[in-house]
């Protein structure tokens, strides 16, 4: 509650992207950087469990990130993001980003004070089979499908 109501007072709109690893968490979002430079301010909290390449790769396209590496952990959780919002320059960011561990189960579980979660799933994850089995992945607001193919 703390995170979200910092956010809040920084006018801050926070989305927490999940999914299993290799699905395009960090695809998607440096797309949305690419498409929203010049129009959006946005910041960036990269989850891993050991490397930070994703991290590198944001933070080349000039946006503020900031790592989070949890070794054995499947999840970020709400006092990580606290401290690492206190690590950002929250007065100069729109929108923030939260890229969380690859893992399709765990996040959806735990609140870290976003306002939106989405979910990405591809084929091979099973995401159908995983969301009916936990309650913390039913579809709640919008569901946009995007194909891809070869």
């Amino acid at each position: 509650k703390r995170n979200q109501e910092q956010l809040d007072k920084h006018g801050i709109l926070t989305v927490n992207v999940m999914s299993s690893p290799g699905a395009g968490k960090t695809s998607l979002i440096l797309e949305t950087i690419r498409r929203l430079k010049g129009k959006t301010r946005i910041g960036v909290i990269e989850g891993d469990v050991a490397s930070s390449v994703d991290a590198d790769r944001v933070h080349q396209e000039g946006v503020p990130v900031i790592q989070i590496n949890i070794p054995g952990g499947c999840h970020l959780d709400a006092n990580m993001i606290e401290s690492a919002l206190n690590n950002l320059p929250l007065q100069d960011i729109e929108l923030l980003l939260i890229e969380n561990v690859g893992n399709l189960i765990c996040p959806a579980e735990f609140a870290l004070g976003e306002h939106k979660k989405v979910l990405i799933s591809s084929i091979p994850t099973k995401a159908e089979t995983a969301s009916k089995s936990r309650p913390a992945l039913e579809v709640k607001g919008q569901f946009i499908p995007r194909l891809s193919c070869c």
